[in-house]
Order: C-alpha cells, then structure tokens, then sequence
C-alpha cells in the first residue's frame, strides 16, 4: 500500500491531510483520499534516447497534416478543414444539447470510408443503436464499445485500427492503475494523456467529450485543455433550435470560425446560410427592431434586434437584455438620455436577440440605439436598413472591421440601406466595391446625425375614429 494524499476533484489541489473546504479553489467536501504510485513520472532516465538532439529551425521541414474530412461542411469549418490525423479533439456542451447526436451523424458521414470506434462509458449499444436508426445513420465500419477500463479500451483499439475514436464521455474512463474515484482530476488526467498519446504515436484521430461544471466550463482538470490540440463548444439554448460549434483553442485552425445547425427531429441539419434562417420571420412595419451585421469568426451574420420600451408604474424601471451585453446596455441609455434627450428612465426596457445569439462585439451599438429610439417614438425603421457601428460615451459613431464582408453580406440579402461610420463609409468608397451599386449609403458621425437621416422613422399612424 502507498503512500496516501488527498486531492481536490475540482482543481486538483493535493493535501497530505483532509480540508472539508479546499484551499485553492474554495469548494466543499470536494477532497478525496486517494493512493500515490511509486512512481509518477511517466519518463524515466531509462526511457529517453540521445537521439532526440535540438536541431536548427531552418533545418525543419513543414509537416503536410493529412486531414479526415467529416462530411458536414459546418464542423469541418470549425475545425480548419477536416480531422487531422494524430490529432486530439475535446468536445464540451450542456446536457442534452445534442453532443452525441452530433458525434453519431459524424460516425455516419464516415463510417463508410473510414473505421470508427465510439467508445461509450454512458449509453448501452442498444441506446447507440436506437439514435443511430432515428437519425438514419448506416456505417459499415462502425464498431460500437461499452467499456470504461482505459486498458480494455486501448486493447480494443490494437485489434480494430480505427482511424477515428469517439470517448463519451472521458470523464467516466477510468485506470486500474490509479487508485482514484472515476471522474476525479486525476482519473481524468491520466486516461486523457494515454488516450493522447497513443492517437499521436499511430495516427488516428481522437474525439473526447467532456462535461461542464455549474459555472459552464469543462470539467475536470485545466491541463486538459492544454493537452488536446483543439478545444470546441457546443453552444445553444434548449428552447431554440440553432446550435453553435465554436472553436475556443485550434493548432490546425483558426479558432474564429463557427459551425452553426439545427436542431431538428431527424437531428442536427446543417444551416450554410444562417442569416437568411435568422431573419426568416421578422415582422414588417413593427418599431423597436432594427437588422444588424455582425462578425461571428470570419462569418458575417445578419440577425434582428428588438427593443420594447414600455412606460413603467414602479419607481425603479426594469432592464432586460437577452443575447446582447447588460452593462453595454445601460450604457447605450445613459449615451441616449445623455445625448438626445430621450427619456429611458422613466420605461421599462427589454432587448432581445432573435435566434438565440450571444452579441458581445461592439459593432451592434448603433442598431441597438436605433432599435431603442425607434421603441421610445413608437415609429418604425424601414424593413430595408440595417446598421452596423460603435457607439462611444460621446455619441460619436465609431469605425468597425471586416466592412467588406459585412457589406457584400447586405447587399446578398437584398438590404437596400446601410447606415455605418464615416470612417467606413471614406474607406470603401476608395475601393470601388460591386455591392455598393443597389446599396444606398447613409454615412453617420453620430447618433443625432443618424437619427437626422431622411425617412429614418415611419410617421406614427393617425388613429381613425370608427
């Protein structure tokens, strides 16, 4: 029997005693005996060759990665082009989000041409084949393991020489080698290195799914995050239909790309145009809503904003921002009551984002404040203009990037007017764009310019008398 220590399951702090509340991380009742191995060190002296010797960097060559492309453009994206072989990916999403309805359509793209391994530590196979026939997915080399002992599972890889393995999930894989609880950052730690380093000394590609914590991270230890060479969330709310794929970490890829789909009852369905689904059922002639382009990666989407502002009977008026900043907001109204004039102080106010989109970059300011002011005068903007632009605590309209696309973004759409920055406007006009010819201009310094524009606001409805 070794030696005994106890170790936090949330950030992996190590103890020679027990804390009911762990030093580093503060939670509770998280620290567990566990056995320490006479040897925890991987590499000995023994195991290291001399051959390994430093070579000059002009002297390298540059690998040519032989990629595994998934069949789903969408997640193909996201990871810069396909799977790369030797590679280790680490998939993480809330509960129910369609993590394993994604990995099987993955398995169906591919089983075909390529032998897939889904490792499964919480579906038994008759559950795997029951998604499998809803989602109508038939591979001929599929293979489907229940098993939770690293060792059997690696033994399994020896025999079947897949080119991808799917774990779900890697938090209930375990080694009898570790005298740890399943799930613990040590367990976790340890089954994620020998998965790692066993896909990069044969070349096939592993896929591990992870859990999150009550905070939305990944559970289990940070160095895991560290050891895989791309890390993806699986984004979305249950009650919306669209999922986002999003690259937090990628050494094969940029990590500004997203995949997005569709939750649907024959699964996830791939949306290549996601500005045209986000727009599909805005309404016509409604005030308070106004269309804006923004930067998701190297994407640009077009989704709507609606703002209600609604005059309130309480003494402290109520703030609610779904998908847009909350503090961003109450900056936005104090610029608007500041700068304009406009009364928000005394209305209840509301924004959403239509679709379920999380909107953290600043070029949306100048379509909130229109939306906002559109809501306040109760007149509507015209279906047709969207805006894009930062606003500053002056009021001035600030330049954006990524313009260009932004732009031919609009004009594919059909939008027929483009309210943006001067500084953007200058700039593109040198460029002699295509899009421009049936886009209509309206070039703004600040908000009282952008609100000065001709037919900004449709003229408020006379009330007919029956």
């Amino acid at each position: 029997m070794g030696k005994t220590y106890f170790e936090c399951n949330e950030c992996g702090y190590r103890s020679s005693k027990w804390y009911g509340r762990c030093p580093s991380c503060g939670s509770y009742n998280t620290l567990e005996e566990c056995v320490a191995k006479k040897s925890d060190s991987t590499f000995t002296a023994a195991t290291l060759k001399r051959e390994n010797r430093s070579a000059a960097l002009d002297e390298l060559e540059i690998p040519d990665y032989l990629r595994i492309g998934s069949g789903m453009s969408e997640f193909d994206r996201v990871l810069g082009g396909g799977l790369v072989s030797g590679s280790a990916v680490l998939i993480s999403g809330e509960p129910g989000i369609g993590k394993s309805t994604l990995l099987m359509q993955l398995c169906g793209a591919v089983g075909n041409d390529e032998t897939v391994l889904y490792v499964s530590g919480e579906e038994s196979g008759g559950q795997l084949k029951l998604r499998a026939k809803r989602l109508g997915v038939r591979a001929e080399k599929l293979y489907v393991l229940n098993e939770t002992q690293i060792e059997n599972i690696l033994a399994e890889i020896d025999e079947v020489t897949p080119s991808i393995v799917i774990v779900d999930s890697i938090q209930t894989v375990y080694s009898a080698d570790v005298q740890s609880a399943t799930g613990s950052v040590t367990q976790v730690r340890e089954c994620s290195m020998r998965f790692i380093n066993k896909a990069k000394s044969e070349g096939f590609s592993v896929i591990l799914v992870g859990h999150v914590n009550k905070e939305g991270g990944i559970a289990g230890p940070k160095v895991l995050e560290h050891m895989v060479d791309a890390v993806l969330y699986f984004e979305g709310e249950r009650q919306h239909a669209y999922r986002i794929i999003r690259a937090v970490k990628n050494r094969y890829g940029s990590t500004n790309e997203i995949g997005v789909f569709e939750m649907t009852e024959a699964g996830l369905c791939q949306v290549p145009n996601p500005s045209e689904a986000l727009l599909r059922e805005r309404p016509k002639n409604v005030s308070g809503s106004c269309a804006v382009c923004v930067m998701e990666g190297s994407r640009p989407l077009i989704t709507e904003i609606q703002a209600l502002v609604s005059p309130t009977v309480f003494p402290s008026p109520k703030r609610s921002a779904n998908g847009f900043d909350y503090n961003r907001l109450c900056m936005l109204l104090a610029v608007l009551e500041k700068r304009l004039g406009l009364h928000f102080s005394q209305n209840d106010i509301y924004i959403n984002v239509t679709g379920g989109l999380q909107l953290d970059e600043p070029a949306a300011d100048l379509a909130v404040a229109l939306a906002l002011v559109s809501g306040i005068l109760d007149r509507a903007l015209p279906d047709n203009l969207i805006a894009i632009g930062e606003i500053g605590l002056s009021g001035e309209c600030r330049s954006v990037s990524a313009v260009e696309q932004r732009v031919n973004e609009v004009a594919r759409l059909g939008f027929g007017r483009l309210v943006l920055p001067e500084h953007n406007s200058k700039k593109l006009a040198d460029r002699h764009l295509s899009a421009f010819k049936d886009i209509e201009l309206h070039p703004v310094k600040n908000l009282f310019s952008a609100i000065r524009i001709k037919d900004m606001f449709a003229p408020k409805p006379e009330s007919k008398e029956e």
